[in-house]
């Protein structure tokens, strides 16, 4: 964890996802089992191993006829293979019939492999010569045309890891294994606060000197893609005394707290002096970034991460993607994404101190490579401009502009 700054100092934007990183509310909020229908995106808590051998029986991958592999060898000397077709078998129901020299089974895909079987012929290498007979046109070697017992998964054996996300191909094998529950990380409860007498609700009457809540929404959004909490949101007006109560209520309430408001040195910029007052302990407060420098983090006295963001929409949904987010995931259990690197097909102007968070528009080139458009904001507030833009890349601090062709990380929206 990084030590408390004081007010006058700035954290750097690495050390900044290195110390959010650090912080696991889901240990709080522990793990919580749901049923298969609602497992896809959620994490599990630990390894699933399968119940018993995947596919449980030995079954054909092609149509056609079980037989024992060496009565076929002789169709690669150009000798005649004849076989006897003695019955078939029936899709859901266990053979009625065996395999014995000589004696071929009709099977269609997915049947259960007969007694005596030690492989499956496709059908398109016989033909039949008479009714209930064939001709074997090309060998198989045993273990062609089928799959074992086992093949899939034996007994015991890890079918899926904990901390990886369940994709739709999971759920499918979870099915398969006749998992009907999951054990996963339970997604912590977050409430959303925006701070400001200027906002009204989307629904509400709006006079000329007020604005839309509209950072709560991008938020919200943001977290409900991303899979990783459950989410409430709600305004508080520029009021210490009703600001620490409704605060004091959410923090007995919430796993975490994200605030977008009232973080920087205005008179009413009141979110860092009511924490501490409610006994929240400062981890830093200001960055060396833009936008978004005036961003406060600290931790409640129940130990939950709490984050105010500027109240700028640009900063806040840069400071959810950039930060929240990647800390949620690492709650979850969920390994870091790759980072994702872009080339500038433009030259991006730099900033000798800061690191610049950039929006940008993604295109590719004939030769599949990636390429960011730098998509400058008219303010912090200009969410309209972020509307056309996929998401934002990140410019370290230097002297003079990164040129046209260079590598940067990518942040996706």
């Amino acid at each position: 964890m990084a030590r408390t700054a004081t007010h006058r100092e700035f954290f750097a934007v690495r050390t900044v996802a290195e110390t959010l990183a650090g912080f696991r509310p889901a240990r709080r909020t522990g793990v919580e089992t749901v049923a298969l229908s609602g497992a896809h995106g959620r994490v599990p808590a630990q390894p699933i191993r399968a119940p018993h051998d995947l596919p449980g029986f030995a079954r054909a991958t092609v149509d056609g006829f079980a037989v024992r592999a060496a009565d076929t060898y002789g169709a690669s000397e150009g000798l005649p293979s004849y076989l006897d077709v003695t019955g078939a078998v029936l899709m859901g129901r266990a053979p009625e019939v065996a395999v014995a020299p000589g004696i071929a089974v009709a099977m269609p895909t997915g049947g259960v492999l007969p007694e005596g079987a030690d492989a499956v012929v496709m059908v398109e290498h016989t033909q039949e010569t008479m009714p209930g007979t064939i001709e074997v046109v090309r060998p198989v070697a045993p273990g062609e045309g089928l799959v074992r017992a086992d093949e899939d998964a034996r007994a015991g054996a890890e079918l899926l890891p904990a901390g990886r996300r369940l994709r739709a191909q999971d759920v499918g094998l979870l099915a398969a294994a006749g998992a009907t529950e999951v054990r996963v990380h339970a997604r912590p409860r977050v409430a959303i606060v925006s701070t400001g007498d200027e906002l009204v609700d989307v629904d509400e009457p709006i006079a000329e000197y007020q604005i839309r809540s509209s950072n709560d929404r991008a938020v919200e959004a943001s977290l409900l893609r991303a899979r990783l909490a459950r989410v409430t949101r709600g305004r508080l007006r520029d009021d210490a005394a009703t600001m620490r109560a409704e605060l004091a209520t959410l923090l007995e309430r919430a796993d975490v707290l994200v605030l977008s408001g009232g973080v920087s040195m205005g008179q009413f910029d009141l979110v860092p002096g009511v924490l501490g007052e409610l006994g929240a302990r400062r981890v830093f407060h200001r960055v060396r970034q833009r936008p978004g420098k005036p961003m406060w983090f600290g931790v409640g006295t129940r130990g939950q991460p709490i984050f105010a963001l500027p109240g700028n929409p640009v900063s806040v949904l840069i400071g959810t993607t950039r930060y929240i987010v990647p800390a949620l995931r690492a709650a979850a259990g969920l390994a870091p994404q790759p980072a994702e690197y872009v080339t500038l097909a433009a030259p991006a102007e730099a900033m000798a101190e800061l690191t610049h968070f950039l929006p940008v528009k993604l295109s590719w080139s004939t030769a599949g490579a990636a390429l960011a458009t730098p998509h400058t904001t008219n303010t912090s507030g200009d969410f309209a401009a972020l509307a056309g833009t996929d998401g934002f890349v990140e410019l370290a601090p230097r002297r003079g502009e990164y040129a046209q062709g260079a590598a940067v990380r990518l942040f996706r929206w």
